[in-house]
């Protein structure tokens, strides 16, 4: 039996942004022994995803994206004058250079919440603009998956990219139907020298299984179990 899709606030998915997908690909392979499924396009924002489960009892329904600007979209943004940047920071250009001359990164999370509006008032009440709240979908093998995501119209991330995105699903959500992958996420840390506001917004945001610690720098860790053993993907710059 699928777990409840819509019963609390829960880690969703990881964000790995790659200079390209087929670089975003080999670094799967090479990282984690694992090819990555099919994914889609999100013509809104000219980018493009492979995906994998990595679903735990701690962590249902998660999966790992991995996204790059699709160069087949890029031309025609550029020619329509598109104000809307792409989401999670995929428009800044220092961001960009350290992935194309560091290869893949972790640079973000997706929390699954079951009322975003909700959600994203009560980041409100913080002085939080977590975004707007844009609808989306794509046809699949399997039916259509919809749903709700906030972003920006600066595609901005928000602390360092340790304060998720916030995304509401409709009927379907895209890990029900991924194969197993033999890959586990079996924690996720957020760490950062603004601990306090950051602490507070997720609170108010009342994600489960989610740590977050003072720190120097700031930093996404996720641990995962792979066939290879365990594995720590950071967003650390030496991580």
């Amino acid at each position: 039996m699928s777990p409840p899709l819509h019963d609390r606030p829960r880690v969703d998915h990881l964000v790995v942004m790659a200079d390209t997908l087929d670089a975003g690909v080999a670094w799967c392979e090479a990282t984690l022994g694992m090819t990555p499924g099919p994914g889609g396009e999100h013509t809104l924002f000219g980018t493009h995803n492979r995906v994998l489960a990595v679903a735990s009892a701690a962590f249902p329904l998660a999966y790992l994206e991995i996204i790059a600007i699709n160069p087949a979209v890029a031309c025609a943004r550029a020619t329509a004058a598109i104000d809307q940047k792409r989401w999670f920071d995929m428009d800044d250009e220092d961001l960009r250079k350290q992935v194309r001359l560091h290869g893949p990164q972790l640079i973000h999370w997706v929390a699954r919440v079951p009322d975003v509006h909700e959600a994203t008032a009560r980041l409100a009440t913080l002085e939080i603009d977590r975004g707007e709240v844009l609808r989306a979908s794509r046809k699949t093998p399997h039916g259509l998956l919809e749903w709700q995501i906030t972003v920006r119209p600066d595609g901005r991330r928000l602390f360092d990219g340790c304060l998720p995105t916030l995304i509401e699903w409709g009927g379907m959500h895209p890990a029900t139907e991924l194969p197993d992958s033999g890959l586990v996420l079996r924690s996720l840390t957020l760490k950062h020298p603004r601990i306090t506001p950051l602490a507070q917004a997720c609170a108010a945001l009342d994600v489960a299984d989610l740590g977050v610690q003072q720190a120097p720098q700031p930093a996404i860790e996720a641990v995962l179990a792979t066939p290879r053993g365990q594995v720590v993907l950071s967003s650390a710059r030496d991580g």
